[in-house]
This record gives structure tokens, C-alpha cells and sequence, in this order.
């Protein structure tokens, strides 16, 4: 029997979960033919839901998430990757 402890970030699960949202919302905005990135800014700086389509669910899924909580993690990433 093996002694080791698994330590669960719940940070970093809800950072995936945003991550996964953002991917389907994006999906989402893509296949109805939006600029998708224009699309996102425009409802993250005005929080106005009608920027998100509705197809697939993407708009009940966006307002899962927090928009500071969201644009921590845009930012975090961004970082990361220089």
C-alpha cells in the first residue's frame, strides 16, 4: 500500500474549467461566423451578455464565470507565454 498523498488544487481546477468555458464560448462564436476575439473583448469590457451568441449554450456558460476572475487568468497566461 503506497503512503503518498495527492494534493488537488482547487485554483487550478477552476482555472481549467474558465479554460474549457472560454474554448466552447469561442467554438461557439466561431461557427456562427463572429470575430470571436472581437466578440470576447467586447463582452469583457462591457459584461454585456449579447455579445456572446447563444448557439450551443455559450452565452449560459460565460456568465459561469466572474470577469476579474476571467481576466486574471487571460493575463496569467499571457505572462506565462513571454
Amino acid at each position: 500500500m503506497s503512503d503518498h498523498t495527492i494534493a488537488f488544487s482547487l485554483e487550478s481546477e477552476r482555472e481549467e474549467e474558465i479554460k474549457q468555458i472560454l474554448k466552447v464560448v469561442y467554438e461557439a462564436l466561431e461557427e456562427k461566423g463572429y470575430n470571436s476575439i472581437n466578440q470576447l473583448v467586447g463582452y469583457m469590457l462591457s459584461e454585456d451578455p449579447t455579445y456572446i451568441t447563444t448557439h450551443n449554450n455559450a452565452r449560459n456558460y460565460i456568465r459561469k464565470i466572474d470577469r476579474d476572475e476571467l481576466l486574471q487568468i487571460i493575463v496569467k497566461n499571457y505572462i506565462k507565454q513571454l
